[in-house]
């Protein structure tokens, strides 16, 4: 009778615990810290090709945590960098990927239609191990492709805190 009592008491226990732990979720984030070191490094690898672009580095939540434009650059580049950072968190994935799947898959096709999305290359996940934690997009460069690559650029840049934590 005892084994049973205990028995129960040590399932009751288990149980309670896995419900409330099911109850609570922790996620990793980028900070703004983080973010405005991202954010630099994107734009030092732009201007060192003379790109005037701006620059938009979302949190897990596609909420934009730092946004920057360089003098010279157009005033539509800081909403193409929101929504290549939002598109490219939102995906999971950098948004050449997304535009070529577009491009090449009918029933992908409608994704130009999701409001927030922007179908060009440079946005890019922030990813800490496997997990996504964040986007950066970047908007200004001539050709999408040098976006991408400025926004690539200024993740090696952070690569060992991302991956500290």
């Amino acid at each position: 009778m005892k084994r049973l009592l205990l028995s129960a008491l040590l399932l009751g226990g288990l149980v309670s615990t896995a419900s409330a732990a099911t109850g609570v979720l922790s996620q990793k984030n980028i900070s703004l810290d983080l973010a405005d070191k991202l954010a630099q490094s994107v734009l030092q690898a732009c201007a060192k090709d003379s790109y005037n672009v701006a620059v938009t580095v979302v949190d897990r939540a596609g909420t934009p945590l730092v946004m920057k434009r360089m003098d010279n650059a157009g005033p539509h580049t800081v909403e193409a960098s929101r929504m290549k950072a939002f598109t490219s968190l939102t995906t999971k994935n950098p948004t050449d990927n997304v535009m070529k799947g577009s491009q090449s898959n009918a029933g992908a096709a409608n994704l130009r239609d999701i409001p927030g999305f922007l179908l060009l290359a440079g946005g890019v996940p922030v990813k800490s191990g496997e997990q996504v934690i964040g986007a950066v997009g970047v908007g200004g460069a001539p050709g999408g492709h040098l976006d991408q690559a400025c926004a690539l650029a200024g993740l090696n840049s952070i690569e060992k805190e991302l991956n500290a934590g």
